[in-house]
């Protein structure tokens, strides 16, 4: 069986479910082909530097025009009304890609963003049309809200992070029988849930102090020099491992800067599982991939001010659920995290946060894909 795995450029989380299905899918089937493929690599050049930089740069810049946006656009009938502009307006920018997919030729696809499914919507379309098969289609939702745009009517089988996450897609129109639970997948790293103490060890970390990790996310935004600031206020002492992603400036900011608790500030990592593993909380924006492998591996969630839009969706699901709690200014940091790391309060939090976790998606999406090209 060959298996196309269409992603885009838009965020981190989006590649990295990509990857997390590629990897599960072959380790289950080492002997069938699989490709991942990025829709803005096959992009004019213009057009692949405004989508990828554009989202990056709104949300670093302008949250609230951002939450806006999402806001308005998270409409279905909207969305539905504008199916064929959209589709021929992916068509007209990703020819390549189209190209591309004819000859791979695959008998599934499974596509970890939106922007893929308008593309292939108009071939499934044509290709029905000259009475030519098609490949099963698989969305994944990467976040814990599926908003409007996820929509499109090629998709044979949605697989979302949640029970809400199926009911608001069931509300909006798609049959029931086509949604499964099944989480945001993960790199096989969270599956198999590193135990705290081992990690500890490995990352020179002492086990009688809290370990708080700030993360800034694959690109290094957010206020991560104030939130260290105020988290130099508590009176208790704590350890900081503070991931700053692809931001080298801020790595080099934070690491000279004279931090009274002891931090260790780190850039890119490929290690965020032992990272995890080690902390008691993470400080963080709740992406749905940052969220869905701190849930993996039993984490709960300290939300630093997430950005309108699906990091609020995501938001209101940890809440809800116990598995987070959430500061509304930074300067809030110390009160907050005085509460938080009361041991009865985490551990309450890192139970709700394990009963959430879903380690085995990426395998479980794989299996549900086969599923559905056999049927």
């Amino acid at each position: 069986m060959r298996l196309l795995i269409a992603t885009v450029t838009a965020g981190a989380g989006h590649l990295q479910a990509a990857a997390a299905l590629e990897e599960a899918w072959r380790s289950l089937h080492p002997d069938e082909p699989v490709q991942r493929l990025d829709v803005l690599a096959f992009t004019p050049k213009l057009y692949r530097k405004a989508y990828a930089l554009g989202y990056i740069k709104l949300v670093a810049h302008a949250p609230e025009l951002w939450g806006l946006v999402f806001d308005r656009t998270d409409n279905p009938n909207l969305v539905r009304k504008l199916t064929r502009l959209r589709r021929g307006l992916a068509k007209r920018v990703a020819p390549k890609f189209a190209r591309q997919v004819c000859r791979f030729e695959p008998q599934a696809v499974v596509c970890t963003h939106f922007m893929p499914l308008e593309v292939l919507g108009q071939l499934k379309t044509q290709a029905q049309a000259q009475h030519k098969p098609w490949p099963v289609m698989v969305c994944v939702v990467t976040d814990f809200q599926a908003h409007a745009l996820w929509l499109e009517p090629c998709v044979d089988l949605y697989c979302v992070a949640a029970e809400q996450t199926k009911a608001r897609l069931v509300a909006r129109g798609v049959p029931a029988t086509q949604v499964v639970v099944t989480g945001i997948p993960v790199a096989p790293q969270f599956a198999a849930r590193p135990d705290r103490s081992q990690a500890r060890r490995r990352l020179g970390l002492r086990d009688d102090l809290p370990v708080l990790l700030v993360l800034g996310g694959g690109f290094g935004v957010g206020p991560m020099c104030a939130i260290l600031t105020e988290i130099n206020k508590l009176d208790r002492l704590v350890q900081l491992v503070v991931a700053c992603g692809r931001n080298e400036p801020l790595r080099r900011e934070l690491a000279l800067a004279d931090w009274r608790q002891p931090t260790r500030v780190l850039g890119f990592v490929n290690n965020m599982h032992e990272l995890m593993a080690a902390a008691d909380l993470v400080l963080t924006k709740p992406g749905g991939l940052t969220t869905a492998e701190a849930l993996a591996v039993g984490r709960p969630l300290l939300i630093i001010q997430p950005i309108p839009g699906q990091e609020l969706a995501n938001s209101d699901f940890l809440l809800e659920h116990g598995a987070a709690v959430k500061a509304e200014r930074v300067d809030d940091l110390p009160y907050r995290l005085e509460q938080v790391l009361e041991p009865t309060r985490l551990a309450r939090l890192r139970r709700a946060a394990r009963a959430l976790g879903r380690p085995q998606a990426a395998v479980e999406i794989c299996q549900r894909i086969v599923q559905l090209a056999a049927a």
